[in-house]
């Protein structure tokens, strides 16, 4: 057998099989060799890098502070002119709100509407628009004192309010234990942290416990998922900014870490100096609840005061010295709880007194181990027990002219629909038309002439004046506009009254003549209506008109252009001064639902006949109650109302309609004074005040408690009667009453009838016994039937008399109606007239305020402008949101005839030549021609008895006024005011308002000469 024989070959050579057909394959696979050497050494070494990266990091903040110093660069605004296309006010945060910043928006409708246009606002970069769209706040130097600034028109302070009221300027100007107790408290890496840019909105250890918190929460376990992270920068953020100032989740702290982090970085890297400033800023601002009698407390010193009584440079005094004192303790305790107490500051200022206490205690102690107290005061400070003692509010606010700023407050708090309280706190200053100076000197000046000396030297004692005695029982008022180009503005509005009641603007008072004005003004408006309507009418179609009989000023009209058809408006009015009206007072006027008369005020004028010119020069009473008549008569009768058909027609419609509305009416009267009677009573109260009204027969008495008590059983009803009535009343009569007035069979009026009460009152009593709680709208919607029901009878036909006497009185009404629609265009202040003729003398009522604008109107050609006494509104001054809003070109509305105007002032200027105003003749001569109309008014209630004689008289108030135009520039109001016991004797007439305006000419002319240099 052959052996067999292998093929021989090198095994060495083998292992270097692999053909290699480049060097840099070569080179690759050597690499690659390398690393699957040296890789388990490399991710150790990296991980280790890094992480000795973010502790460096976490250590000084070195990376961070140089990114976010570059973002936030970026976040800046810049002023523009006009509104600006780019800005995001706040929708959240107590901050922003109680500062105004988030109220901006809903303001600019209603600002819009008063005619203010915004002339300058702060826009946004587009890298801030697009931070706070993310929900981020942007960073810019907060404000830590706002409060409200109202300035007059020369921009001279009138009114400032600081808020929070007391401050520390600086850590230099605090005890310097202050601070370090604050940073022990709550964030003591602040000033401690060795690297110039940490960033003091995160602390890592707190950072990591919210972190897990959250993590637990995530897992379903209990965990605080935001508590535990906060900084002093992140408290800052989440109390002024952050919805309701608190923390609602890891959004909220995320959103409140970055926020407080850009805002500390934006002006440097370097953060030691804001790191300081958070500290003061904490101090003076920090939320420390509401105190009674107090408010909002903000801030250590605000709240040493609100919370203990305490005196803030007192405390800080103490705290400088830290003397082993009582007093130092107590301070220093104080200080300490109020920085504890933001923790939870309602629970532990306003109820947890007891849990205040051991926390302080404990915080004492820890200072002490710490060694920044010495352990003798902390002990003193542990044997001193805490008593939180709220005080009340101890304002202190610049107040240059009381009564000018609460004018001003008061238009700005309804503009904006704020509360007073709400306003002091805005970052608003307010410029306003108002002179300081003129009205200082005029407040001062009206004070003075209450001394009897100085009333007397001003020859304010003598007839129809005051006595020697009397000067100090009267208050005046003034107000003064000046007229500008297109408008007027308010520059005095004063008056003696130390109450904040403005007697100008807020009162209502019977200024007695002033209320002829408004007649004639109305008179006057009437003829220029039908002149304008009739004056291009041929003769045969102004003989055909149909002209009801009692129409007499239309009749003059058509008569005078029927006889002088070429004649213009000027012409007519002049003409139509020169009517004539009686002066008589022998006659009785049927108005308002009752005969009247009316008497003039000098005996030797009832036999007169005097002209409207005549009349109003010497203020007549009677010619202007009979031309209010003529006026009430054409708005009734006139060619488009069709009164007289109306009356002469039984069986219209129209007619009935007009019934049913005076039976509303009436029954509401009548209701209305039955709720005021009980509205106040229990239900045995009432039932006793029915019972007294009845005279108290035992079947009156039975008609009474059926109705109250409709399912009463015999028995209750016998009980009732027992206690009630004398007694002898026999069983049938009981049963009988029982029958008949049981389940309410009876309409409402045949019930009352039987009990002998107002139906309308027996209707309330039994309404209200079941439902106690109704207010008057609901008594109001619920009487509509019964109302109706009660003045049936006024549709029965035998009434026909009685009927015409009420459809004129609801005619009256409406004529009424339509004469406050025209003395509304014209300024009048209140919601209805007084449907009497008494309205021409003043029974309807006025203010000065509203006077003044009567006299704006004559005063502008019949043009009437709004009157806004702010004039500009500046929001959030330094601030992005800063938002400047100035009163625009005011846009008047024409409301009478420049003719009428024109004629008016005339009028009114022969009142100062020739009538009750001539005591100012030769005065305020360089302004020009002066006019006025006076009035005065004595409101007194005098009691009566069977037969007509005064058997008592009380005095409610007298008043007397002038309103003026003093020049073509100048116009107002002057009004001299006596209330209750103080005008009993008095008996000065509107002589005394022009005396007291002709003796203020030194005080004025300088002002009047030189005006406001502001528009």
């Amino acid at each position: 057998m052959t052996p067999r024989i292998e093929p021989e070959f090198d095994s060495a050579p083998l292992l270097k099989r692999k053909d290699f057909s480049t060097a840099a394959e070569e080179r690759s696979v050597a690499k690659a060799t390398a690393k699957r050497r040296y890789w388990p050494w490399l991710l150790p070494l990296a991980l280790f890098l890094a992480a000795w990266l973010i502790w460096q990091e976490i250590r000084t903040s070195f990376y961070q502070a140089q990114l976010l110093h570059y973002l936030g660069r970026s976040l800046n605004s810049h002023l523009t002119q006009g509104p600006a296309n780019a800005i995001q006010f706040p929708t959240s945060g107590p901050y922003n709100q109680q500062r105004g910043y988030s109220l901006a928006p809903q303001w600019q409708a209603s600002l819009a509407e008063k005619g203010f246009r915004i002339t300058e606002q702060r826009a946004f970069s587009p890298a801030l628009l697009r931070y706070t769209q993310l929900g981020f706040f942007p960073p810019y130097e907060e404000k830590q004192q706002t409060g409200l600034q109202i300035r007059d028109c020369q921009l001279d302070t009138i009114y400032q309010f600081a808020y929070p009221q007391r401050q520390y300027d600086g850590l230099l100007q605090m005890p310097a234990i202050m601070p370090q107790m604050l940073a022990f408290i709550e964030n003591k890496s602040l000033l401690s942290a060795p690297s110039p840019f940490h960033n003091p909105a995160i602390e890592w250890p707190r950072l990591g416990s919210a972190m897990l918190g959250q993590g637990q929460q995530w897992l379903g376990r209990n965990g605080n998922a935001a508590g535990g992270g906060s900084t002093l920068a992140t408290q800052l953020e989440k109390y002024r900014h952050s919805p309701a100032g608190r923390t609602h989740g890891f959004t909220d702290k995320f959103r409140q870490m970055l926020s407080g982090s850009v805002r500390a970085y934006q002006s440097s890297p370097v953060t030691t100096a804001h790191r300081n400033q958070l500290l003061l800023h904490y101090i003076n601002t920090v939320p420390l609840a509401a105190a009674p009698g107090f408010g909002e407390v903000h801030g250590i010193a605000d709240g040493l005061w609100a919370w203990f009584g305490a005196d803030y440079h007192r405390t800080s005094l103490l705290l400088s010295e830290l003397a082993t004192t009582e007093e130092t303790a107590i301070a220093l305790k104080q200080v300490l709880a109020l920085m504890i107490a933001q923790r939870r500051p309602s629970f532990y200022l306003l109820q947890g007194h007891a849990s205040l206490n051991q926390l302080t205690d404990l915080y004492l102690q820890l200072l002490a181990e710490e060694q920044l107290l010495e352990y003798e005061l902390v002990t003193l400070a542990l044997n001193t027990p805490l008593q939180v003692s709220p005080h009340p509010w101890q304002s202190r606010h610049l107040n240059q002219d009381h009564k000018a700023s609460h004018l001003v407050r008061q238009q700005l708090d309804q503009l904006l629909q704020l509360r007073p309280y709400d306003s002091d706190r805005l970052d608003l200053q307010i410029t306003s038309s108002l002179h300081l100076g003129m009205q200082q000197q005029v407040g001062q000046f009206l004070q003075q002439l209450r001394n009897p000396e100085v009333a007397s030297a001003r020859g304010l004692v003598g007839h129809r004046l005051l006595n020697a005695e009397q000067p100090g029982r009267v208050e005046y008022s003034f107000v003064l506009y000046q007229r500008k180009q297109n408008g007027y503005q308010l520059r005095v509005q004063t008056d003696t009254s130390t109450a904040a009641f403005d007697l100008n603007s807020q009162s209502k008072l019977e200024l007695g003549s002033t209320a002829k004005l408004r007649v004639l003004v109305s008179y006057l408006e009437i003829v220029a209506e039908l002149y304008q309507r009739y004056a291009g009418e041929s003769a045969t179609e102004l003989q055909l008109l149909d002209i009801a009989p009692q129409d007499h000023i239309s009749r003059w009209v058509i008569d005078q252009l029927l006889l002088s058809p070429d004649q213009d408006l000027p012409q007519l009015l002049q003409l139509a001064l020169d009517r004539r009206y009686s002066a008589n007072p022998a006659e009785s006027f049927f108005t308002g639902g009752g005969l009247h008369s009316f008497g003039n005020f000098m005996a030797e004028d009832n036999n007169r006949t005097p002209s409207l010119l005549e009349a109003t020069q010497e203020s007549i009473n009677l010619p202007f109650v009979r031309l209010l008549r003529d006026v009430i008569n054409y708005s009734i009768y006139h060619k488009d109302t069709q009164g007289q058909q109306l009356l002469a027609d039984d069986d219209g419609a129209r007619r009935s309609n007009y019934l049913s509305s005076f039976a509303d009416r009436e029954g509401a009267s009548y209701l209305q004074q039955f709720w005021r009677k009980h509205r106040q009573q229990d239900n045995s109260q009432r039932l006793q005040l029915l019972l007294q009204t009845s005279r108290q027969r035992a079947d009156r008495l039975a008609a009474i408690y059926l109705w109250l008590h409709p399912d009463a059983s015999l028995q209750q009803l016998d009980d009732f009667l027992a206690r009630e009535s004398s007694g002898g009343i026999s069983s049938n009569q009981l049963q009988r009453w029982h029958r008949s007035f049981s389940g309410r069979q009876l309409s409402l009026p045949d019930h009352a009838y039987h009990a002998r009460v107002h139906p309308l009152e027996l209707w309330l009593v039994g309404v209200l016994h079941h439902h106690p709680d109704l207010s008057w709208p609901e008594v109001l919607s619920m009487s509509a039937k019964e109302r109706q029901e009660v003045y049936q009878w006024l549709f029965r036909t035998r009434h026909r008399s009685a009927r015409d006497n009420r459809i004129s009185i609801m005619l009256e009404i409406e004529a009424f109606w339509d004469l406050h629609y025209r003395w509304q265009q014209l300024g009048y202040p209140f919601d209805h007239l007084v449907p009497s003729l008494a309205t021409a003398l003043g029974s309807s009522g006025d203010r000065p305020a509203a006077l003044a604008e009567l006299m704006a109107i004559i005063m502008n050609d019949g043009i009437r402008y709004p009157s806004q006494p702010l004039q500009e509104i500046l929001l959030g001054e330094g601030t992005p949101y800063h938002t400047r809003w100035q009163q625009g070109q005011q846009q008047g509305i024409r409301v009478m005839e420049p003719e009428v105007a024109a004629v008016l002032r005339q009028v009114l200027h022969q009142v100062v030549q020739n009538g009750t105003g001539r005591r100012l003749q030769g005065s305020y001569l360089p302004l020009g021609p002066t006019g006025g109309k006076t009035g005065t008014g004595d409101n007194r209630i005098t009691t009566v008895n069977s037969r007509g004689n005064r058997i008592d008289q009380r005095s409610l108030n007298r008043t007397a006024t002038l309103v003026f135009y003093l020049g073509s520039d100048y116009f107002g109001t002057l009004t001299a005011y006596a209330a209750g016991a103080q005008a009993e004797q008095l008996r000065f007439t509107s002589a005394l308002p022009v005396q007291v305006l002709k003796s203020m000419e030194p005080v004025l002319m300088p002002y009047l000469q030189q005006g406001c240099p502001l528009p």
